[in-house]
């Protein structure tokens, strides 16, 4: 559990330790990994004063790394005045425990920097109880075990936390409570969800959704499309609540677009749960837009990670679905010569910061959306110049066939206009 309050006006001195473990396959290479996990700590404001690789290559089951790598951090915690050590992995209660008793600092593991991150990043109602459930989840079971040894004191959900509650007081029974509060407040946000999605299916927008692995530039995409405003800053997890705005498409066909959290290798399976009210959205979607960072050398593992999360939430074999987009962000990072490369492999490349491409895209988009029209047959009278008009306007009028004083039309047209057409005729 949290003991050390962040100040804005100084920043904690933290140790970042990627374990390197031989039998552990990685998708990425070990200093990739290393940066992201210290742009992780950055992203709660964490000074980085040390960072290490070290290869394992058995995990202790006590402290997880081997004495000779344990003393040179001890020594690297001494020299830098170290107060807080952030082992990029997942660790056991118990060696979580040891590490804390043979450093003599505060540690936590992947998991936690993510949840702790999340905590400081939700704005809404919403979002501030989905990360209170994925922190008492993850600490249900270090907490009366593994916790009872630090007699310091905490508040908030968060592990680096000020004063507040001890620890010792905070049993499994009280966490249950909580977490079956929260739950019961969640559910409620979910049925206001669908709420919400039964009355936009009445006057059924398109929902496009956009996803992709943080920091890949969805938010800039988003307030490209959008003219808005949201946070699009160069950290991870810039965004976390969820923005929806109405776009309107090249076509004149308008369209809700979604901006959702990004995801992350190793994503915590608390926050997976715990967010599932908000990726909902993802899952209802008509169309869902992968946003690629295409300069980042990762960009082919973060892919898989992105694809394995939609997995886990049910979207087995997304690739293969027509709903599925999938765009190359940040192309004026690369050269003319990448750049062609794409082309000939027949990809879309945007920038969300320059526009180059966006046009292309909303193209795409109309197109996806247009193939999923469906197609009429409907009498409407000779006279009746004004309905004509209409569907030239907001249809594809594919035939006219007059019939004494009536014309029989053959029209393509989306859900939404079919709508308008019904109350209009």
């Amino acid at each position: 559990m949290p003991f050390i309050e962040i100040s804005p006006c100084k920043k904690i001195p933290a140790a970042v330790i990627f374990p390197d473990v031989a039998s552990q396959r990685m998708s990425v290479p070990p200093e990739s990994r290393l940066a992201e996990a210290c742009g992780l700590a950055h992203a709660i404001n964490l000074d980085i004063a040390y960072s290490e690789i070290i290869k394992i290559r058995e995990v202790k089951p006590a402290i997880f790394i081997g004495e000779g790598s344990l003393q040179r951090l001890i020594e690297a915690i001494q020299i830098n005045n170290i107060e807080l050590v952030i082992f990029d992995t997942s660790l056991t209660p118990i060696q979580q425990r040891n590490l804390e008793k043979k450093l003599s600092v505060k540690v936590i593991d992947r998991t936690a920097l993510i949840l702790e991150i999340f905590g400081e990043r939700a704005q809404t109602k919403e979002g501030k109880l989905q990360v209170e459930l994925a922190h008492l989840t993850y600490q249900r079971s270090r907490l009366v075990r593994s916790w009872t040894h630090l007699e310091r004191q905490r508040g908030g959900a968060g592990f680096l936390g000020g004063p507040g509650e001890k620890q010792i007081e905070l049993d499994r029974r009280i966490i249950d409570g909580k977490i079956i509060r929260i739950k019961k407040d969640l559910e409620k946000v979910r049925k206001t969800r669908n709420i919400q999605r039964s009355a936009r299916k009445r006057i059924p927008y398109p929902v496009i959704a956009l996803v992709g692995y943080t920091n890949a530039g969805k938010s800039s995409l988003f307030n490209k499309l959008s003219s808005d405003n949201v946070l699009a800053a160069d950290m991870l997890f810039a965004t976390l609540d969820p923005t929806m705005r109405k776009i309107t498409l090249p076509s004149g066909k308008e369209v809700i677009l979604s901006d959702t959290v990004g995801f992350i290798s190793d994503l915590p399976h608390e926050l997976i749960m715990a967010f599932r009210a908000t990726l909902e959205e993802v899952l209802s979607a008509d169309i869902i837009v992968h946003v690629r960072d295409i300069s980042n050398p990762e960009n082919k593992e973060q892919k898989a990670d992105v694809i394995k999360v939609l997995s886990s939430l049910g979207l087995e074999h997304i690739e293969e679905n027509p709903c599925y987009v999938e765009v190359l962000n940040k192309i004026d990072l690369l050269s003319a010569e990448q750049k062609q490369e794409i082309n000939k492999q027949h990809k879309l490349g945007i920038s969300a910061l320059s526009g180059e491409g966006i046009t292309s895209f909303l193209n795409i988009l109309d197109n996806k959306l247009s193939s999923a029209d469906k197609v009429f047959e409907i009498k409407i009278e000779a006279k009746d110049g004004k309905t004509l008009a209409w569907l030239y306007a907001n249809a594809e009028v594919l035939s006219l066939k007059n019939e004494d004083e009536f014309i029989i039309a053959k029209i393509k047209i989306d859900d939404i206009n079919a709508a308008k057409l019904k109350h209009r005729l």
